[in-house]
C-alpha cells in the first residue's frame, strides 16, 4: 500500500510540476496576477508530493521490502542500517528520485523567500524550475520507476555495490546532488531575465546566494568523493581525473567563475550577458554531468547506468533545455547592454581574467573528458586521455588563477594603480617567498612542484589575510565589524592556497613501497619501521575479513597499530581493500594488505602521504568560507529596496 502511495504521489507530482510550468508563465506574459500566484502553491505541492514517494521508497529499503525490484537489486537483510537508507541513492532510479525530490525542494524554497522578487520575474522562475521537474519526472516514470513490483518477491535482495558501503560515500552523492540541481536555480533566474529582457544589480543580487549555496554544496561533494577515493580504493590517490569526477568539476569551476561575474553585474552593471551565459553553461555541464553518469558512452567506475535509451532521453533534456536557453540568449544578448566603465587595471579587469581562466579551464577539460568519444566516433580510434594531459593542460590557468587573485582582490572598482595595490602586498610576496623556498629545502632542491606549489599557496593565504587587514583600515578593533561576505571571501581564498599547498607537497613528496611482508619481520620505508605481527579472519555484519595487524615504528618510538583489511562480500562474492592510515598534520602513513602469497607472507603497499588531509582541509575551509558569505545580511534582504523604487508611469500593475 504505501509503494503505490508512493507511486501514486509521483505521478501526481508530475501533474502539479505542468500545470506549475504553464499558469504562471502565461500569467507573467499577460500580467494576470491570480494566474501568477499559482506557482507559489504548486512548488510547495509539488516538493511535499515527491517527498511523500521519496519517504515511501525509503520505507521500503529499511523494512527490506523486495517485492519492489528496486529493493531486491540494491540491498540485503544483512545490510547496516545506514547502508540500507543511503541504498535509496545508491543506485539509478532511487538517486534520480533525489535529484527530483532536491529540485522541487530549490523551486520551493524560491517560492517560499522570494517575496522580494518582482512578480513577473519569480513566477517566470518558479515556471523555469518547474519545465525541468516536468522532463525529470517524466524521465523517471516512464523509463525509470523505482516502484516497480516482483511478482513473486525472494526472500532476500542480491545487496549493494560494496564500493557503496562507506559513510563518505553514503553523503557524497546528496551533496553533489544539491550542487548540481542547486545550480538550476541560476539556469531559472536566466532564462527568466531572457523572458523579460532585463538584467540589473537587483538581478545579480538575487542570483548570488542560489549559485553561492550551489557552489558550496558542490565543494563538499567532490571533497567527499575524493576523500573516500584515497582512504577506500587502496591505490592512495586523492583524484584521478576519471569521467565521472570532471562531470562535477567542470560545474564547480563555472560556478566558481558566475559567482565572481555576478559581482561586476552588481556593483557595476558590466558582464551582463557574459553572466547570464555561465548561468546557462554551468546548469548545462550539471546535464552533462548526469548523461555521462547514465548513458554509458563513457567508461567509469561511478557509473549508475548504462542504458542508452535512458542516455539519448537525458541527452534530448540536455538538447531541449540548454539549446533552447542558447538559443534565446543568440537573440536577447544584444539587448543587454553594459552600463559601467572601467579602466584595463581595476576590479572589473581582474575578474574578467579570472573568468576567462576559469571558463577555458572547464573546456580543457570538458575536451580531455569527451575526447575519447569523439575519437571513437569520427576517426575509428580507441584512446585513454589520463592525467598526463590534465595535468599539463589544466594547471597552467590554476597557476596564472592563484598569481593574480590577490593582486585582484585587492584592485578597487573602476580604476587603480598597479604600483598603489601591490604595495600592501609585498610582506604576503616575500612570506610565500620563504615559505616556497622552505618546501624546496625540504625536499633536497628535487622538486620545483613543491616549491611552486607552496608558493602559490602561501601567496593565497598570506594575500587573502592581507586583504582584510587592508579592509580594516589596518585596526584590528575593525575586523570584527568588516562584512561577512569579506571574511568569507578571504576564507574560500585562504582554503584554495591550503589546497594547492596539500596537492603539491603531495604530489612531490610521496613515497610507494610494494613488497611480500612476511610475519614478524620488520621492514623499512622512510625511516619507519613496520612490522607485520598477525593476520586473522574477522566476521562483519555483511562481510568476511582478513585484517592485518601492523605496527609502525621511528627511532625505536611506536607511532600506532593499524589494521588493513582485505574484505570479501558473499553476497555480491566482490572483495574491497580497507586502507588502515594513521593521520597527522604533517602526513599520512597508509597501510594496504593484500592476499597471501605462496612462499608466506602476505602482498603490502606503504605509502607516505605528506600533507595529504591539507587538501580536504581546504575544501572544508573554502566551504566555510561561501557560508560565511551566504550569511552576510546583504545576502538576505536580496534586493528589497527595490520594493521602494517609484513605479513607472508605463509599467502594469504586475510589475
Amino acid at each position: 500500500m504505501i509503494n503505490e502511495l508512493g507511486h501514486f504521489a509521483l505521478i501526481l507530482a508530475f501533474a502539479v510540476a505542468i500545470v506549475q510550468a504553464i499558469v504562471p508563465l502565461v500569467g507573467a506574459h499577460k500580467g494576470w496576477r491570480g494566474w501568477m500566484a499559482v506557482g507559489e502553491p504548486a512548488a510547495t505541492a509539488q516538493f511535499l508530493l515527491i517527498a511523500v514517494s521519496f519517504a515511501a521508497i525509503t520505507y521500503a529499503f529499511v523494512v527490506s521490502d523486495f517485492s519492489v525490484k528496486l529493493v531486491w537489486a540494491n540491498s540485503h537483510t544483512d545490510k547496516p542500517m545506514l547502508y540500507k537508507v543511503t541504498g535509496v541513492w545508491g543506485n539509478h532510479e532511487g538517486s534520480m528520485l533525489l535529484w527530483v525530490l532536491i529540485l522541487a525542494l530549490f523551486g520551493a524554497a524560491a517560492a517560499w523567500f522570494g517575496g522580494a522578487l518582482p512578480p513577473r520575474l519569480r513566477a517566470r522562475v518558479l515556471s523555469v524550475q518547474a519545465w525541468i521537474g516536468v522532463a525529470f519526472l517524466g524521465f523517471i516514470i516512464f523509463t525509470s520507476n523505482p516502484f516497480l513490483r516482483l511478482a513473486e518477491p525472494p526472500f532476500n535482495g542480491e545487496g549493494m555495490n560494496p564500493l557503496l558501503q562507506d559513510p563518505g560515500l553514503a553523503f557524497h552523492p546528496p551533496f553533489l546532488y544539491l550542487g548540481y540541481v542547486g545550480l538550476s536555480m541560476a539556469f531559472s533566474f536566466a532564462v527568466a531575465a531572457l523572458i523579460e529582457g532585463r538584467v540589473d544589480a537587483a538581478w545579480a543580487r538575487w542570483v548570488r546566494p542560489w549559485t553561492l549555496a550551489a557552489w558550496i554544496f558542490l565543494t563538499i561533494g567532490i571533497a567527499l568523493g575524493s576523500w573516500w577515493a584515497y582512504y577506500e580504493l587502496g591505490w592512495g590517490g586523492f583524484w584521478f581525473w576519471d569521467p565521472v569526477e570532471n562531470a562535477s568539476f567542470m560545474p564547480w569551476l563555472l560556478a566558481a567563475a558566475l559567482l565572481h561575474s555576478a559581482i561586476v553585474v552588481e556593483k557595476r552593471e558590466a558582464l551582463k550577458s557574459w553572466t547570464i551565459l555561465l548561468a546557462i553553461m554551468a546548469f548545462g555541464f550539471s546535464l552533462i554531468g548526469t548523461f555521462i553518469v547514465r548513458s554509458g558512452v563513457i567508461t567509469s567506475v561511478h557509473s549508475f547506468a548504462s542504458d542508452p535509451q535512458r542516455g539519448i532521453f537525458i541527452l534530448a533534456i540536455l538538447a531541449i533545455f540548454v539549446g533552447g536557453a542558447l538559443t534565446m540568449y543568440a537573440f536577447r544578448a544584444t539587448s543587454m547592454q553594459a552600463k559601467g566603465v572601467f579602466s584595463m587595471v581595476s576590479r572589473e579587469t581582474a575578474l574578467v581574467v579570472n573568468n576567462i581562466l576559469l571558463a577555458v579551464a572547464a573546456l580543457v577539460v570538458f575536451v580531455g573528458t569527451v575526447w575519447p568519444l569523439v575519437a571513437e566516433m569520427f576517426f575509428g580510434r580507441k584512446l585513454s586521455v589520463g592525467a598526463p594531459f590534465f595535468d599539463q593542460a589544466f594547471t597552467p590557468f590554476m597557476v596564472i588563477l592563484a598569481l593574480i587573485l590577490p593582486v585582484g582582490a585587492m584592485m578597487p572598482w573602476k580604476r587603480a594603480r598597479l604600483g598603489r595595490v601591490a604595495k600592501p602586498l609585498i610582506p604576503a610576496l616575500v612570506l610565500a617567498l620563504a615559505m616556497g623556498g622552505l618546501a624546496w629545502s625540504v625536499e633536497s632542491g628535487n622538486s620545483m612542484l613543491a616549491l611552486i606549489a607552496v608558493f602559490l599557496g602561501s601567496w593565497l593565504v598570506f594575500g587573502a589575510a592581507t586583504e582584510l587587514w587592508q579592509r580594516a583600515a589596518r585596526n584590528f578593533g575593525r575586523l570584527k565589524r568588516l562584512p561577512r561576505a569579506d571574511w568569507g571571501k578571504a576564507t574560500a581564498h585562504a582554503g584554495l592556497g591550503i589546497t594547492f599547498i596539500g596537492i603539491g607537497l603531495l604530489t612531490a613528496g610521496q613515497i610507494e613501497d610494494i613488497r611480500v611482508a612476511k610475519l614478524n619481520e620488520p621492514f623499512t620505508v622512510d625511516g619507519y619501521q613496520i612490522t607485520l605481527t598477525k593476520v586473522e579472519e574477522v566476521k562483519g555484519p555483511n562481510y568476511m575479513s582478513s585484517t592485518g595487524t601492523m605496527t609502525v615504528e621511528k627511532d625505536g618510538k611506536l607511532i600506532g597499530t593499524m589494521h588493513p583489511e582485505k574484505r570479501v562480500y558473499p553476497v555480491q562474492r566482490m572483495p574491497t581493500t580497507e586502507a588502515a592510515i594513521h593521520t597527522t598534520p604533517l602526513g599520512d602513513i597508509y597501510l594496504v594488505i593484500g592476499d597471501p602469497q605462496q612462499d608466506g607472507g602476505y602482498a603490502v603497499r606503504t605509502y607516505i602521504k605528506p600533507f595529504a588531509d591539507w587538501i580536504w582541509a581546504g575544501a572544508i575551509i573554502m566551504s566555510l568560507g561561501g557560508l560565511l558569505s551566504l550569511s552576510d545580511r546583504r545576502y538576505r534582504v536580496a534586493a528589497g529596496a527595490r520594493k521602494t523604487r517609484a513605479v513607472p508611469s508605463n509599467a502594469t500593475p504586475a510589475e
